[in-house]
């Protein structure tokens, strides 16, 4: 494939040649930073993990840089910083058995960019070779502005492509701000019970940012953890490990669903809900 960026990559575990790879697609997660799909997407890796008949894409849209360090990694430049988080990326796809992992390499501010329409060409492109049956992204109430930019340019890229390529499924997935505050009939529960060594794994591979200051392996479990536990208040648990996410598909489907309406609707929901249930003991 011919990717805007010359610095793009796509990294294939088992060898195939890429277009063959991506072309086995089933499940396709797109983050913005390395470390994000293994945080969000868990639930693509384990669909596909071990299926000969399902494949998971991983793709990272931007390069990475300005993220925080300290201790082993406190003196490393940007641009070293840069090529750990890349080499580590490509360690999470051979443990989780990726079919591939494409990065981008574009900086955040050309996501963040309403008027740069490149990554969503690129993106396009992956999902017309792929045509993937379910792709996650960030959810549209994330707080971090990139991950909002790729939620965004992802939305757009899909809508792009003809009807009958689109997938059956979208899904805006948790990082920067939970969605357990979604009314429950409104959010998609992943249930992550199995392998949690896997998953620990998984998110434990990026040791530039948990050694590096932020404990990302301990957060993710525990999440996961909670949520299980959190969910049902009149009932035992029925998974063990759980992520919550917003089904994006209605956008994607309708492309002159207004993106902002849709997401106040669902904030609009959880108000009155909360106003519902102070307003009945008063």
């Amino acid at each position: 494939m011919k990717f805007k960026l010359d610095t793009a990559q796509i990294f294939v575990p088992d060898g195939l040649p890429a277009e063959q790879a991506i072309a086995l697609t089933t499940h396709m997660a797109i983050s913005a930073h390395q470390d994000d799909i293994e945080i969000m997407a868990m639930d693509g890796v384990l669909q596909c993990f071990q299926r000969s008949d399902r494949g998971f894409t991983g793709v990272v849209v931007t390069n990475g840089a300005g993220s925080p360090r300290t201790s082993l990694y406190a003196h490393f430049s940007d641009a070293e910083m840069q090529q750990v988080r890349i080499k580590e990326q490509k360690k999470a796809a051979v443990v989780g058995e990726y079919a591939a992992q494409v990065l981008l390499d574009y900086p955040s501010s050309a996501v963040k960019s309403a008027a740069d329409k490149n990554p969503v060409e690129d993106l396009r492109a992956l999902f017309s070779l792929a045509k993937p049956q379910v792709v996650y992204t960030h959810n549209l109430a994330d707080k971090h502005p990139t991950h909002i930019g790729v939620a965004i340019k992802t939305i757009e890229a899909l809508r792009a492509l003809p009807a009958a390529d689109r997938p059956q499924h979208v899904y805006g997935c948790e990082v920067w701000r939970d969605l357990d505050w979604m009314l429950d009939e409104d959010k998609v529960s992943f249930d992550l019970s199995a392998q949690e060594n896997i998953q620990m794994s998984l998110v434990g591979v990026f040791d530039s940012q948990i050694s590096g200051g932020k404990r990302y392996d301990l957060a993710t479990m525990g999440r996961r953890r909670a949520h299980a536990t959190y969910f049902a208040s009149h009932g035992t648990d029925d998974t063990t490990g759980t992520n919550f996410a917003m089904d994006l598909t209605p956008l994607v489907l309708d492309p002159t669903r207004d993106i902002v309406d849709f997401v106040l609707s669902h904030v609009e929901r959880f108000a009155q809900d909360v106003r519902r249930l102070i307003s009945a003991s008063l």
